[in-house]
């Protein structure tokens, strides 16, 4: 209830707002009586799109009946009486209405929940300092309402002067009938004798001399009504075109343009409620206005008067056609946007929506809209309006849908649940371009008339670009292309050009927003980590932030050459870098245990006066995806060490906490963070219990030189599989842990390597899992099995 009295104390706009909400579709006072149940309900879990989900909402709509049947039966007195009324009648409108549709009736009440929620923290955020640029974009919703004001009461204005101009008119002609009359008279006065002729003749001449001077003053009056009234039509439309301009080349473009980036991990982009309610006012002032210059053409084409009054008509009438048009075909937007890195093959979904479809009728005779692919040069053709509206990339599957009205919101949308590419066709290559770098967007087409069929529109969208993938091992390299797209692209630019290069701040803030999405963290990168990608990136050793402000990073940089000595490109070594922290370290991320982004020499001058056991993670150079442990632990061979990384075959295996608890002499987190402290809530718990007769193993980490510096091994036997005792296992078995010599475990570096050890610790677990009382002796593992996991040093 908490949300309904915060409701409650807006103010203003806000609140004027927030009464339009509320209709003969959701009373008002529905939400105030039933505030408590309404906002304790799951509206948001149930999917709209899921036929299935149906169940649930018909369960929420019987709920809403009954308690609004319960609340009306508790009125009691004089006063409840005409509630009790009113409460059981809504109780019957929401089971006659919902009842074969009660999806809708969850789509409305999340619509309204979603905006007043949205009021009430934007009325919050204005008293917060975060709340200056709430403050400055109502100051600019303000002005819009300011200038709808206006157009209403010049429209107001012309609507009179135009009734005005009819009555004047109709007048005149009555007045011109009686001319025409006097001038009939004439012509009977011969059958009069000679005295009486004289004198009606004088009566008459003196009434027609009369008659058309007024006629004649009045034509002039009329002439003039009729240019002031197209005078005025022309600075109406001037300001209608001036507030169109506003919203759909700046806010409709900035919507646009959040949605962008909300393909890199940006904030969402917002509901388009407002923008809809804007542009459903220009409509109608649109509409109104253009119905008003016709009827003025209709009164000129009645009584022609010579003058300049058709041209100015015919000017306003195709400058408000022009207008309309532009509001119609800009208005019709995809509002969920296909899947910018798009599989063939693959089930995706896609939402278009137009915006005026409610206000111009356009539901009345539902249009159908088709969706198909074309490439980069066909786009830009369509756009030229040249030919090339036959010619299409490739086969989109189930690529056609109906518009639907949703009365709930006032929406007119088509949503594509169920389309598949079936298959691609590529244009010619440039140069070094591979095919994750080849764009392609999706056509969404519908024809539809309005104002019985005055005018019909052809409109098209495109979607935001998408690159075409047959492999998930594309998909990294085709998210590239789409995150320098989104984050790069201008307004109204050539599809799809976009800047070869970018400063390092235009990229940081990219690869920062990108990131938090991905890891799903608050947690962005630091200064220090930028500094490390910036050394990365440009193979330089200098720590200072502000010395690459002004430096340039081309797209083959980014994602097309390999970086300095290493076999992956700079994209593709980040992005192993956020697919690990997003597959398997999301909270140690969160938690700070993973400094990340520092190189071994940096690892080496943080850890060397540390004491021993202090350690820190951070991402392996020769490994994408890879993590690594470094430790302080003094030896006469040397004091730092450095872990072979894991990657994410390892950390599926056994968890990065796991791994860690296992090697005790492991004993701060850097900088001196008591390593329980921090990972002992992510250990999995060890369950000895037998299970019918079985004893489940577990893999453990080592590193054979550092076994005896483990606190809890006993001598040099830390077992690999920790298990409780069992009647099933004889007690007399020992394998031997570790080879007799352990210098076979490392490479020709000294370094430990995992990988193949597992294998072997794979297949004692296997023999672990057969019952013991079946097992042949014959197929015992031989002493001296080394089952140890590895660790490495790198």
């Amino acid at each position: 209830m908490a949300g309904w009295i915060q409701a409650q104390q807006l103010q203003g706009d806000a609140l004027r707002q927030m009464q339009v909400l509320y209709g003969q579709h959701f009373p008002i006072e529905v939400r105030h009586y039933l505030a408590q149940w309404i906002e304790s309900q799951p509206w948001d879990a149930i999917d709209l799109d899921n036929p299935q989900d149906r169940a649930q909402a018909t369960q929420l709509l019987e709920g809403l009946v009954q308690e609004l049947q319960k609340k009306a039966e508790h009125q009691v007195g004089e006063d409840g009486f005409l509630l009790k009324i009113k409460l059981g009648h809504y109780a019957s409108f929401f089971q006659n209405t919902y009842d074969g549709c009660p999806m809708e009736l969850v789509r409305c009440i999340r619509h309204i929940l979603y905006n007043e929620q949205r009021l009430v923290r934007e009325a919050n955020n204005g008293n917060s300092p975060a709340g200056i640029l709430v403050d400055a974009m109502s100051q600019k919703h303000l002005q819009i309402n300011q200038t709808f004001e206006e157009l209403r009461l010049v429209t107001q204005d012309t609507e009179n002067e135009l009734k005005k101009l009819q009555q004047t008119q109709e007048y005149f002609i009555i007045q011109y009938q009686e001319s025409l009359r006097i001038q009939a008279q004439f012509s009977q006065l011969a059958q009069l004798n000679p005295q009486e002729r004289l004198s009606r003749e004088t009566a008459l001449q003196q009434k027609q001399v009369s008659l058309e001077a007024w006629l004649q003053r009045e034509a002039q009056t009329l002439q003039q009504y009729r240019v002031e009234l197209a005078e005025k039509h022309q600075k109406t439309l001037q300001l209608l075109r001036k507030q169109q301009t506003i919203i759909l080349d700046d806010e409709l473009i900035q919507w646009k343009r959040r949605q962008q980036l909300a393909g890199n991990g940006g904030p969402p982009e917002g509901s388009l409620d407002v923008l809809q309610s804007w542009c459903e006012k220009l409509a109608e002032i649109i509409w109104q206005n253009r119905q008003q210059i016709r009827r003025a053409e209709h009164l000129c084409q009645q009584l022609p008067i010579p003058g300049p009054v058709e041209e100015m008509l015919a000017e306003v009438n195709a400058t408000i056609t022009d207008i309309i048009s532009a509001l119609v075909t800009s208005t019709f937007i995809i509002e969920k946007q296909p899947p910018q890195v798009l599989k063939t093959q693959t089930k995706f979904a896609a939402t278009v929506r137009l915006l005026v479809g409610g206000k111009l009728n356009v539901h009345m005779n539902p249009p159908q809209v088709k969706a198909t692919i074309i490439s980069e040069q066909q786009a830009k053709s369509l756009l030229k309006n040249e030919n090339a509206r036959n010619e299409c990339s490739g086969e989109i599957l189930n690529n056609c849908c109906v518009m639907e009205y949703h009365q709930a919101t006032c929406t007119l949308s088509a949503h594509f649940r169920n389309m598949s590419l079936k298959r691609i066709k590529r244009a010619d290559r440039r140069g070094a371009e591979s095919v994750t770098e080849e764009k392609f967007t999706v056509l969404f087409e519908s024809q539809f008339s309005v104002g019985s069929n005055e005018l019909v529109f052809q409109v098209k969208t495109l979607s935001l670009p998408v690159v075409v993938i047959v492999h998930g091992s594309q998909d990294h390299n085709a998210t590239a292309t789409v995150l320098w797209d989104n984050a790069f692209a201008e307004p109204g630019r050539v599809p799809f050009a976009v800047p070869d290069k970018v400063l390092w701040p235009q990229l940081c803030e990219a690869l920062n927003m990108k990131f938090k999405a991905e890891v799903q963290s608050n947690r962005g990168l630091t200064k220090e980590n930028l500094v490390f990608l910036a050394q990365k990136l440009f193979n330089s050793s200098s720590s200072h932030l502000e010395d690459y402000n002004g430096m340039s990073v081309s797209w083959s940089q980014f994602n097309r050459e390999n970086l300095p000595g290493w076999n992956y490109t700079f994209w593709q070594w980040f992005d192993g870098v956020m697919e690990v922290l997003k597959k398997h370290h999301k909270p140690h991320w969160n938690d700070g245990a993973i400094l990340g982004f520092v190189n071994k020499q940096q690892a080496h001058d943080l850890l060397i006066n540390k004491p021993d056991g202090t350690f820190l993670l951070r991402f392996s150079d020769s490994e994408i995806g890879g993590i690594t442990i470094a430790w302080k632990f003094d030896s006469p061979d040397r004091n730092l060490w450095n872990l072979k990384p894991f990657t994410t075959r390892d950390f599926s295996i056994r968890s990065l906490a796991d791994r860690l608890g296992d090697l005790n002499y492991l004993i701060y987190v850097f900088p001196d963070r008591p390593k329980d402290e921090v990972f002992s809530k992510y250990y999995t718990p060890v369950f000895a219990k037998a299970v019918d007769g079985y004893v489940k193993p577990q893999i453990k980490q080592v590193v054979p030189e550092f076994v005896s510096a483990s606190t809890d091994s006993a001598g040099a036997s830390a077992t690999y599989m920790d298990q409780a005792p069992s009647p099933a296992v004889c007690p007399q078995a020992h394998y031997n842990m570790y080879p007799q010599n352990p210098d076979s475990v490392l490479d020709q570096d000294g370094e430990f390597d995992l990988d193949e050890t597992m294998d072997v610790a794979r297949h004692v677990e296997e023999l672990l899992r057969r019952p013991m009382d079946s097992l042949d002796p014959r197929l015992s593992p031989p002493a001296g099995l080394f089952t140890a996991a590895r660790g490495s040093l790198s």
